[in-house]
């Protein structure tokens, strides 16, 4: 990847991804390192957060999916997660004012039901506090799986067969397409993703067919905009051929 740097070349800038998707991985190593519990790492993580989304609606990125909760995740021990959804709410209720300042939209996919209700309803509070700006659309993967997603749309448009509204031939990509989670937004060109793993994590697997991967040893609460940028410019060099020549 690119040397870290705080300022992004012309020729990233006039070839910015429209929807950037992150894994935020490296929490709970970047607290072990330093001797620290595990809830340390989520606390400085979201630091991280707050500088990324505030550098991509600088720089005009249009859309950013961050996973924030997989599906995976409840199964961590309780006191980790309690700890989590804590942090989790404090964050959608403190950082109303930045990101309405920031003109931020806010969107979240997954299975939200499962999300403690108190959680649910600041998702909510939050959401509608910042309808009206139409600067980067922020969506906060929560409670998500891939997998998971796509078995719920395979039942919806199951009952639509069963119901006689869709006929089987008539299922084609845009079809499953457009009873994903997010089948409001446009796929992520760039999926980036911290801490040098080289996994996807059952992220947006239908959405990532084509984008561009760009991983990084960076530890996620170590991330921010130079980091960011460096990646922008990784992307940039690449050419997207989509199957063609």
């Amino acid at each position: 990847m690119s040397t870290p740097s705080p300022h992004l070349s012309q020729e990233a800038r006039a070839s910015l991804p429209q929807h950037v998707a992150m894994i935020m991985d490296g929490n709970g190593r970047w607290a072990k390192k330093r001797g620290l519990p595990r809830v340390e790492g989520h606390r400085q993580g979201a630091e991280s957060v707050r500088a990324i989304v505030r550098a991509a609606g600088e720089i005009g990125i249009r859309y950013l999916t961050l996973y924030a909760f997989s599906v995976e995740n409840w199964n961590r021990p309780k006191d980790e997660v309690d700890t989590l959804m804590k942090y989790l709410a404090r964050y959608l209720k403190n950082e109303i004012g930045e990101l309405d300042r920031s003109n931020v939209r806010l969107e979240a996919v997954g299975q939200i039901w499962r999300l403690p209700e108190a959680v649910q309803e600041q998702l909510k509070k939050t959401k509608a506090a910042l309808a009206k700006n139409q600067g980067l659309t922020l969506i906060l993967a929560l409670s998500y799986g891939g997998r998971t997603e796509i078995v719920d749309a395979v039942r919806e448009i199951a009952a639509k067969v069963r119901s006689g509204s869709i006929e089987p031939a008539e299922i084609t990509e845009r079809v499953v397409a457009e009873h994903l989670y997010t089948r409001h937004w446009p796929d992520p060109d760039l999926l980036i993703r911290t801490s040098g793993e080289l996994r996807v994590s059952n992220f947006l697997l239908w959405q990532i067919s084509y984008a561009e991967f760009v991983v990084t040893d960076t530890l996620w609460p170590e991330f921010r905009k130079p980091q960011l940028h460096a990646a922008l410019e990784e992307y940039t060099r690449r050419h997207r051929r989509f199957g063609g020549l």
